[in-house]
C-alpha cells in the first residue's frame, strides 16, 4: 500500500478537493467525529479509496463533549446490557493495549463510602466492579494497563479525593479504567491516521443531499457546489442524520459537564464516582483533566426539537450536578466556582416511550431504502467496531472488493504529544495544529486541537495571540 502523509492542512485540502470533483471513490463518508473518522480509517486500511466530508472541523459535535473516558461498561452491567459490556470492554482492550496506548492513561476511579452513599448502593458498587473486572480479564487486558479493583482505607481516599467528606467516610472501592488525553485529540488522530492511508479528509464541506451513488456538497469556504460521486455512501453524521435522510428518527439526549479549578477540589490524583440519589446504576463523575482541570458531569436529558449547532448546559442541569458532587464534599463548590459548562448530543436509536437514561447505546448499522449507509448510536469506546460493521455493510451492498478490516491492530499515528498549559500555550502547539492536524481558525486550536476553550476566560487571554500565529502559519503554506 503507497505511504502517505498524515498531516492534514489547508493546501492539502485544496489539492484533494479539486480532486473530489474529478474521481469515483469507492467510500463517501459524511460526518468528521469520532464514528465518521473511524469508518474513513477502516476502509482506507483496506485498500478502499475514499473521500470524507465534514461541514465544519474535525470532532466539532458530540466527539468533543464526551467525559473523554474510554470504558469497560460498567454503568451497562448495572442496566442488564450486558452485550454493551462486553463490546465496551474488548474495545478499550483493543485501545488500551494496541490502538491508542499513546492517547490513554489508567484512571483511578473512587466510589466513597460516605454518609451520602447508601448501603444499597455501596453493595451495588463493589458487585458492578468485580464483574466489571471479570470483563476487563476476559477481554484480556493486563493489569498492568488496568489494575483490578480494591476495597481501600479511608486515609486512601483521602489521597485520591483530598475535598471528600469526613463525615461518616469508612473507606471505598477503587476501581481503574481507561481515560484518553483528549477526546476531540483522538479524533483528529484517527483522522490523521486515514490520511496516512490515502483517505481525502475534506473539511468546512458540507453534504447538502445524499444518494447511493455520492453527494451534492458545498465548499463552506467559498460556496462553490459540487458533485461528489462515490461507489458506497456512509452516513456518520449523528444527532444530524435525519437532516440527510428522513427516514432515519434520531432521539437526541443531552449530556451536560460543568468544569471546575483542580485547586478548589485539593488537586485530586483519581476520580470520585458518585451515585445519583436513590439510583444504582446511574452516577455522577469528577474526572481530572489536563490544564488544571476536573470536569463532573453528565446528565442525560431528552433534548427534542431543531439539533442546535453547539448545545448549551441548561443550569437546571449545572445545579443537579453540582448538588450531586457536594454530597460527598467537606465543603460545597458554589455556583460562582464553576469555569465553564459544555453539552452534547447523544445519537440516540429512537426507542418510543422510554427515557433516554433507559435507552440502549447499542449501535445501529443499516442501508436506507436510498442505498446509503447509515451508523449511528454506540459509544466513543466503540467507534473502531462501529466503523467496522459500516464498512464490512457497505462493501457487501456496493459489491466492492475489499481486504478484511485491519483496525483493530492497527495503531494510530504518533502525534505532537504537547497539552497546552491554561496559562500559556506554545507557538509549536499552535503551527503544528495548523500544519498537521487541519487546524484553520483560532477556534479551531482553541476548541479542537486543546481544550483552553473551555472556559471562556482562558480562550479570550489567549485569543489574539492564536490569531495572530495562525494567521502567520497559514500564510506560509502553499
Amino acid at each position: 500500500m503507497t505511504a502517505h502523509s498524515p498531516d492534514l492542512n489547508v493546501a492539502r485540502r485544496a489539492a484533494e478537493l479539486a480532486r473530489a470533483a474529478e474521481q469515483t471513490v469507492d467510500v463517501l463518508v459524511i460526518g468528521g467525529g469520532i464514528t465518521g473518522a473511524g469508518v474513513a480509517l477502516d476502509a482506507a486500511s483496506r485498500g478502499l479509496s475514499v473521500t470524507l466530508l465534514e461541514a465544519e472541523d474535525l470532532a466539532f459535535g458530540t466527539s468533543r463533549f464526551s467525559s473523554k473516558l474510554v470504558h469497560g461498561g460498567l454503568r451497562y452491567l448495572a442496566t442488564g446490557d450486558v452485550a454493551t459490556a462486553k463490546e465496551s470492554a474488548f474495545e478499550r482492550h483493543l485501545l488500551m493495549t494496541r490502538i491508542a496506548p499513546h492517547l490513554i492513561r489508567p484512571l483511578a476511579q473512587l466510589l466513597p463510602f460516605t454518609a451520602g452513599v447508601s448501603t444499597r448502593q455501596r453493595a451495588a458498587g463493589v458487585v458492578g466492579m468485580t464483574l466489571g473486572d471479570l470483563l476487563r480479564i476476559r477481554a484480556g487486558t493486563p493489569r498492568r494497563y488496568l489494575p483490578p479493583p480494591r476495597l481501600v482505607s479511608s486515609r486512601t481516599a483521602k489521597r485520591l479525593f483530598p475535598s471528600l467528606s469526613d463525615e461518616g467516610l469508612s473507606g471505598g472501592m477503587l476501581s481503574y479504567d481507561g481515560q484518553l488525553i483528549d477526546d476531540a485529540r483522538l479524533v483528529v488522530t484517527v483522522a490523521r491516521t486515514a490520511a496516512s492511508h490515502g483517505a481525502h479528509i475534506l473539511t468546512r464541506v458540507r453534504a447538502l443531499a445524499l444518494r447511493a451513488d455520492g453527494a451534492t456538497a458545498e465548499d463552506m469556504l467559498t460556496g462553490e457546489r459540487l458533485d461528489v460521486r462515490a461507489r458506497s455512501v456512509v452516513n456518520a453524521t449523528g444527532v444530524w442524520a435525519g437532516s440527510l435522510d428522513e427516514s432515519i428518527t434520531v432521539r437526541p439526549s443531552r449530556g451536560t459537564h460543568i468544569v471546575l479549578d483542580a485547586a478548589d477540589l485539593g488537586d485530586p490524583c483519581g476520580a470520585l464516582t458518585i451515585p445519583h440519589e436513590g439510583s444504582i446504576s446511574r452516577y455522577v463523575f469528577a474526572l481530572p483533566q489536563q490544564q488544571g482541570r476536573v470536569i463532573v458531569g453528565l446528565t442525560d436529558e431528552d433534548a427534542p426539537g431543531p439539533v442546535p449547532r453547539v448545545p448549551e448546559a441548561t443550569e437546571g442541569e449545572i445545579d443537579f450536578l453540582l448538588t450531586t458532587l457536594n454530597r460527598a464534599l467537606s465543603a460545597p463548590i458554589t455556583r460562582a466556582q464553576v469555569r465553564g459548562s459544555f453539552a452534547g448530543l447523544r445519537p440516540l436509536v429512537d426507542t418510543a416511550g422510554r427515557a433516554t437514561a433507559d435507552i440502549s447505546r447499542r449501535h445501529l448499522v443499516d442501508v436506507s431504502a436510498h442505498g446509503v449507509v447509515t451508523v449511528l448510536g454506540g459509544k466513543l469506546t466503540t467507534y473502531r467496531r462501529m466503523a467496522e460493521e459500516a464498512v464490512d455493510l457497505a462493501v457487501a451492498s456496493a459489491g466492492l472488493t475489499a481486504d478484511a478490516s485491519r483496525t483493530a491492530s492497527l495503531r494510530l499515528t504518533d502525534t505532537a504529544g504537547a497539552v497546552a498549559d491554561r496559562r500559556r500555550i506554545s507557538r509549536a502547539i499552535i503551527e503544528f495544529a495548523v500544519r498537521a492536524e487541519g487546524a484553520m481558525t483560532a477556534d479551531d486550536v482553541l476548541d479542537r486541537r486543546t481544550r483552553i476553550g473551555l472556559v471562556d476566560d482562558d480562550r479570550e487571554q489567549h485569543r489574539a495571540y492564536v490569531e495572530s500565529v495562525v494567521a502567520e502559519v497559514l500564510s506560509t503554506l502553499p
